[in-house]
C-alpha cells in the first residue's frame, strides 16, 4: 500500500511540471523592447512567476559608460571589499561531497583589478559577490552611477528592495544552481551573464541531498577544506545542470532548462522560488535588487509540493 501511494504522488507530481509547460511556462524567456508598466509588469510577469528580459531598462545609468577599470581604480581603488576565493570558481557549492564556502579576504580594490587584468598569476578564483547590500556599503561612493531602485519594480512589489548587490569576478566564477526567496531584477553593466533556469514546478526532478559544511582555506600555496563542525548540515542541489549526472538523479531527465544570456544594459527578472545556475564572462560587473518575496497562498502550495517530494523520497 505505501508502494502505491508513493507512486500515485510521483505519479502527481511528474503531471505538475508537464502542465506547468503546457499551460503557461514559456519555451524561451521572452523579450521586451522597453520596460513594462508596474501594472504590466505584475500581471504578465510577478503574478504568473515567469522570468522575462527586458531591454532599455537601465540604458540611462552612467555605470554603463563610466564603469570601466580606471574610473573604478580612481574612485574605488583604495576602498578594502570583501572577496570570494577559491580554488575552483565554486563558491557556496558543492566540493568532495561537502556544501563549501569560500575563503573571505578584504582586499583594496586596486588590487582585485590587478588580479582580474592578470588572473593566472593568482592562485584561486576571485569573485565579488558578497551579498548583504554590499551595493550600499562597501561600494557606496559609486552608488550615484546606478539607480538605487528600479522604480516600476518597487511599485510593483510595492515595496523597496530589501538588498542591492555589486557582482564583479573572474570568468571561471561559477554560481551552481540554487533558488532564493527572493524577487530578482538583475542587470548587467558590463560583459554578460548565462542563467540556466528551471521553474519551481520542476522541484520533484532537483536532486538536493544532505551535505556537511567546510570553507576553504588556503595554506601554503594550495587550498585546502576546513570542516565546519559546529554548522548542521546543509541540503543543496546536488547536480551540476550544465553535465548531468543522469546514471546517479535520473529524475534530473525530466527537468527542462531554460537557459538565457544577459548582455551589457539588459535586466533579467528572475522570480522567486526559479532554480539558476550562472556562468560570466571575464570581468562581468553586473547590480542585483532583491525583494523580498510574498508567502502567500502560491508559496503554500509550494511547500506543499515540496512535502511531497520528500514523502516520495
Amino acid at each position: 500500500m505505501e508502494s502505491k501511494i508513493k507512486n500515485d504522488i510521483n505519479d502527481c507530481l511528474n503531471n505538475l511540471s508537464n502542465e506547468a509547460r503546457e499551460l503557461y511556462l514559456d519555451r524561451q524567456i521572452p523579450v521586451l523592447a522597453n520596460p513594462p508598466s508596474p501594472l504590466e509588469f505584475y500581471r504578465d510577469y510577478v503574478s504568473a512567476n515567469k522570468p522575462v528580459l527586458i531591454n532599455n531598462a537601465i540604458n540611462h545609468w552612467p555605470a554603463l559608460t563610466k564603469w570601466n577599470n580606471d574610473y573604478l581604480r580612481k574612485n574605488i581603488g583604495d576602498r578594502e571589499v570583501t572577496v570570494a576565493v577559491t580554488p575552483n570558481g565554486y563558491a557556496d557549492a558543492i566540493t568532495d561531497q561537502k556544501f563549501v564556502l569560500p575563503e573571505q579576504r578584504q582586499l583594496k580594490f586596486s588590487h582585485f583589478l590587478d588580479i582580474i587584468e592578470k588572473p593566472k598569476a593568482e592562485n584561486g578564483v576571485l569573485y565579488v559577490q558578497k551579498q548583504n547590500s554590499n551595493l550600499t556599503d562597501e561600494f557606496v561612493s559609486i552608488i550615484g552611477d546606478v539607480d538605487t531602485q528600479i522604480s516600476w519594480g518597487s511599485e510593483a512589489f510595492n515595496k523597496r528592495p530589501d538588498a542591492v548587490n555589486f557582482w564583479m569576478g573572474d570568468e571561471r566564477a561559477i554560481t551552481s544552481m540554487h533558488r532564493d526567496h527572493y524577487e530578482n531584477l538583475y542587470c548587467v553593466v558590463r560583459g554578460s551573464k548565462t542563467f540556466t533556469l528551471l521553474p519551481p514546478t520542476d522541484l520533484p526532478h532537483v536532486p538536493y541531498e544532505l551535505f556537511d559544511v567546510g570553507t576553504f582555506k588556503e595554506v601554503d600555496g594550495r587550498f585546502i577544506i576546513e570542516p565546519n563542525e559546529d554548522m548542521d548540515k546543509v541540503p543543496w542541489i546536488a547536480i551540476d545542470p550544465l553535465s548531468p549526472d543522469y546514471a546517479r538523479y535520473p529524475k534530473y531527465r525530466r527537468a527542462e532548462p531554460i537557459e538565457v544570456t544577459v548582455k551589457a544594459g539588459q535586466l533579467l527578472y528572475l522570480p522567486s522560488l526559479w532554480f539558476h545556475h550562472v556562468r560570466q564572462s571575464h570581468a562581468c560587473i553586473a547590480v542585483n535588487y532583491w525583494y523580498d518575496m510574498e508567502f502567500d497562498i502560491k508559496y503554500n502550495y509550494y511547500k506543499c509540493v515540496e512535502a511531497l517530494v520528500d514523502i516520495v523520497k
